[in-house]
């Protein structure tokens, strides 16, 4: 299953290729010619940071960890996220899928509401216990404010916190509380335009989970580094992810390497594959996310 996934998210990354550089602005072919990657890469930041208030930069965000709106985020935007995931864990597959609606109910500050759902198949190629139970995970809430942004610096920095109250499976109601756990994670976000299409983004923070039953805590800490590259003029990119995790059991580390193609002006898809450093726990995965931000404009 996983390597026909694969397959299929390759298959998908060639053809979208061919995508990275459709002319934007609504140009033909001859416009696009007479036009420099230069001049391509100017028009499009003026669409998004130079035609409205207050500053706003042009960032590249990471598609597996997803902010909480844009950074530097206008009141009034919004967005919806729908998200598909296929996890290889040795012992079980993990099929994973998410719905997210982000706003800015004013300027600079993000808010979001996500639903979270997990489904397991065993595979029983690896010896130990079942799968975890499958369905809705819990409901999470954030909030992320920008509290400096520099278009002369081409800086963002923000602060956020999101809140996860963990779920017990629908199945195992009858037996316990409905409610499990909850979790707090605030994180730091540092994002950084390198001229006109070169990104770096750093994302982290601790995060902590309370489990009720069991009366404990279970701590680690979140470092997410990433570079990407935005096709000029276009807001398409290819870049990598790398998400490590510390925790009391020691290291780990995921590098998703992802692509992100506009379909049109308010829809975009983003192509995620999965590759860790430490396979003791799991192999490869792939993630699809669909972005829908209704009411935006990009055209010139």
């Amino acid at each position: 299953m996983i390597r026909s996934t694969l397959n299929w998210l390759l298959f998908v990354a060639i053809a979208a290729s061919g995508w990275l550089s459709v002319p934007a602005y609504g140009q033909s072919p001859a416009d696009t010619v007479r036009l420099s990657d230069a001049q391509l890469d100017s028009l499009f930041i003026d669409e998004v940071q130079d035609r409205r208030t207050p500053d706003k930069v042009l960032h590249a965000e990471p598609l597996y960890i997803d902010l909480i709106r844009d950074l530097g985020a206008r009141k009034g935007e919004r967005e919806w996220n729908v998200g598909l995931s296929l996890t290889d864990n040795l012992r079980y597959d993990t099929y994973q899928a998410l719905v997210e609606y982000e706003w800015a109910p004013a300027n600079r500050l993000g808010m979001e509401v996500e639903l979270p759902f997990s489904f397991h198949q065993v595979t029983n190629r690896e010896p130990g216990p079942s799968a975890p139970s499958s369905g809705l995970d819990g409901l999470k809430t954030a909030v992320q404010w920008s509290f400096y942004v520099s278009e002369r610096h081409k800086t963002t920095l923000a602060l956020g916190y999101i809140n996860e109250l963990k779920l017990t499976t629908y199945g195992q109601w009858a037996t316990g509380p409905w409610l499990k756990g909850n979790q707090f994670n605030p994180f730091l976000v540092a994002a950084r335009r390198w001229g006109n299409r070169f990104h770096t983004l750093i994302y982290t923070g601790p995060r902590f989970t309370r489990y009720f039953a069991q009366n404990e805590w279970k701590r680690q800490l979140d470092i997410n580094t990433n570079l990407h590259y935005m096709i000029p003029g276009t807001r398409n990119f290819v870049g990598l992810e790398l998400n490590k995790e510390i925790q009391a059991s020691g290291f780990t580390m995921v590098a998703r390497p992802q692509l992100r193609v506009g379909i049109t002006d308010q829809l975009l898809v983003g192509i995620v594959t999965g590759i860790p450093f430490n396979r003791d726990q799991q192999r490869l995965s792939s993630f699809l996310r669909l972005i829908y931000e209704p009411g935006h404009r990009h055209r010139g």
